[in-house]
């Protein structure tokens, strides 16, 4: 499984690359792999609030259907819509061209409550 060490991630799965006061937000390559192959997508709706742990999208898979949770708080401010087209990139890239939305943070300290990738990998291998 692939854990960038440059990014942050949330024990439901979901990693952030920060930028300044904005992250970029997708699911890890371990939550691709267990959902398996990704069939529909629906990413957050540009301009709507979000708040750190609330469900703001779904992923379909063949196997189930999955929540993706905010990982952090604040206004979504772009989305990806080429995964309407390909949802199938979640699967083949999940931390390049499978993000789901960028959001402009609300509460920089909540960034800081996230796991960095030595703590993630220890979650994910038990």
């Amino acid at each position: 499984m692939q854990v960038p060490e440059q990014l942050r991630y949330s024990t439901d799965h979901e990693w952030i690359a920060v930028s300044g006061n904005r992250v970029r937000v997708g699911i890890t390559d371990y939550a691709q792999d267990a959902l398996g192959d990704v069939v529909y997508v629906q990413v957050p709706v540009v301009g709507s609030t979000v708040k750190a742990g609330d469900s703001f999208g779904e992923v379909e898979s063949t196997k189930s259907v999955s929540d993706v949770y905010a990982p952090v708080s604040g206004t979504v401010v772009s989305v990806n819509d080429s995964l309407g087209d390909a949802p199938e990139t979640l699967n083949s890239d999940p931390y390049g061209d499978g993000w789901l939305c960028e959001i402009e943070v609300s509460d920089p300290t909540e960034i800081d409550a996230l796991l960095d990738a030595a703590a993630y990998a220890a979650l994910i291998n038990g």
